[in-house]
C-alpha cells in the first residue's frame, strides 16, 4: 500500500505490474472470500486500494505496460476508464486476470478495447475474450497482436458463459491481421467437453498448460491439440494436483496409440513436455524421446507418474527408473555426459 502511494503521482511510470495468489486453497476449496471478509469486513480497505489504483492510472503519462493478475478485485470494470486516451492509444501490453470478479462482470469490454490500438500483448480471462473483441483486434487500425494469453477457469465458466467466445471465423480474421500471433492458454479444472468447444482449429496455439485439482484432461483433448496445432505447439504442460496418488488417470486407456506419443509425433516444434499426476508408461516415454530427439529441450515427468510393463520389471538387479532415465537421456542428449533434459522428479 505504501509503495503504491509512492507511485501515485509518478508521471514517468512506464510499467506497472501487480500479481497475487490465484486463491488461498485448502482441502475443502477456496477461502479467498472468507479471508477478505475477515481482514476487511466492511470493504473499506479494498475500496481505498481500488481508488489508489485508479489514481495511479489517471496520473500516468508514459505507461506502456499494465499487468494486474489475481489481485482480489483491485482492478474493477471502471479501472481502465481512468487512463487517458493518449495513454490507452500507446499501451503495448495489457493483462487483466481476476477470476474473483462476480457474476457476468468483465474488466474490459470490446468498446473499451477499441482505445488500445497499439497493443502487442494481451492477457484476459477467456470468458471475457469475446467474438466482438476478436473483431476489434482484427481491425486494420490496430497494430498486429503478437501474444494473446487466455486463462480458462472453471469458476469463470460456471458464472459466465462460453456463448460469446470467438468462433473459428473470428480467429481466422484475427490471424489475417496479426500473422505472427501466438496464443498461450492456461486451463484450471476445465471439463473436457468445454475444452473441446474452446479449441477452435484456427487458434495459433503455441503453449498450453493444464492444471487440475478435480477435473482431469481427457485423451480426446490431447488428441485434438496434436491434430490442430501441430505447426505451432512448442509447450505442453499437464498437471494433476491430486491428493490421493494411489492411481493416476491414464490418457492411453482403451486407445491403440498413446495421445502423448501422437503429440510428440505430430507437433514437430514441441520443445517442452511436462506431465505431473498422469500415468505415463515407460515405453511411451522412450518413444516420445525418439520421436523428438534433441529438439525436445525439456521432458519433465514425476517419478510417481511412471508405470512399467511387467517385462520391464523382471530384472530385479536393475533399478527400472534409473534404467529409463539413461535410455531417455541417451536419445535426448547423446553427446552430453550430464543429462539435464529429462527431469524425473519425486513428489513429496
Amino acid at each position: 500500500m505504501g509503495l503504491a502511494k509512492g507511485v501515485r503521482h509518478n508521471r514517468n511510470l512506464q510499467k506497472l505490474s501487480l500479481f497475487g495468489d490465484i486463491s488461498i486453497l485448502q482441502q475443502h476449496g477456496s477461502l479467498s472470500n472468507t479471508y477478505l471478509s475477515k481482514v476487511d469486513p466492511d470493504g473499506k480497505k479494498i475500496k481505498q486500494i481500488q481508488q489508489l489504483f485508479e489514481e495511479i492510472l489517471g496520473n500516468s503519462r508514459q505507461l506502456k505496460w499494465l499487468s494486474c493478475g489475481f489481485m482480489l478485485q483491485i482492478a474493477t470494470p471502471t479501472s481502465l476508464s481512468s487512463l487517458s486516451n493518449p495513454i490507452a492509444n500507446t499501451m503495448e501490453h495489457l493483462s487483466l486476470l481476476d477470476n474473483h470478479i462476480p457474476g457476468n462482470t468483465t474488466l474490459i469490454t470490446a468498446v473499451e478495447l477499441e482505445r488500445f490500438v497499439n497493443l502487442r500483448s494481451l492477457a484476459l480471462d477467456f470468458c471475457d475474450f469475446t467474438a466482438e473483441m476478436a473483431r476489434v483486434l482484427a481491425d486494420s487500425n490496430h497494430v498486429p497482436l503478437h501474444r494473446l494469453s487466455l486463462l480458462v477457469h472453471n469458476v469463470s465458466i460456471m458464472h459466465k458463459s462460453l456463448d460469446n467466445m470467438p468462433e473459428d471465423e473470428n480467429w481466422k480474421a484475427l490471424t489475417r491481421n496479426s500473422t505472427n500471433l501466438r496464443v498461450y492458454i492456461m486451463a484450471f479444472d476445465v471439463k473436457s467437453d468445454d475444452m473441446l468447444r474452446i479449441l477452435k482449429p484456427s487458434i495459433p496455439l503455441e503453449r498450453i498448460h493444464f492444471d487440475s485439482y478435480i477435473t482431469c484432461v481427457s485423451g480426446a483433448v490431447v488428441d485434438l491439440i496434436s491434430r490442430q496445432y501441430d505447426k505451432f505447439l512448442t509447450h505442453f504442460i499437464l498437471m494433476n494436483d491430486v491428493i490421493d496418488m494411489s492411481g493416476f488417470p491414464d490418457l492411453s486407456d482403451n486407445r491403440n496409440e498413446d495421445p502423448l506419443v501422437l503429440l510428440a509425433w505430430r507437433c514437430t516444434r514441441l520443445s517442452l513436455l511436462a506431465v505431473h499426476g498422469y500415468t505415463v508408461w515407460a515405453h511411451n516415454l522412450i518413444a516420445i524421446a525418439r520421436l523428438r530427439g534433441s529438439d525436445l529441450k525439456v521432458l519433465e515427468v514425476t517419478e510417481e507418474s511412471i508405470d512399467f510393463d511387467q517385462g520391464e520389471l523382471a530384472d530385479q538387479d536393475v533399478d527400472p527408473v534409473h534404467n529409463l532415465i539413461e535410455q531417455v537421456c541417451a536419445v535426448l542428449s547423446p553427446v552430453s555426459t550430464y543429462h539435464a533434459d529429462f527431469i524425473c522428479t519425486s513428489v513429496e
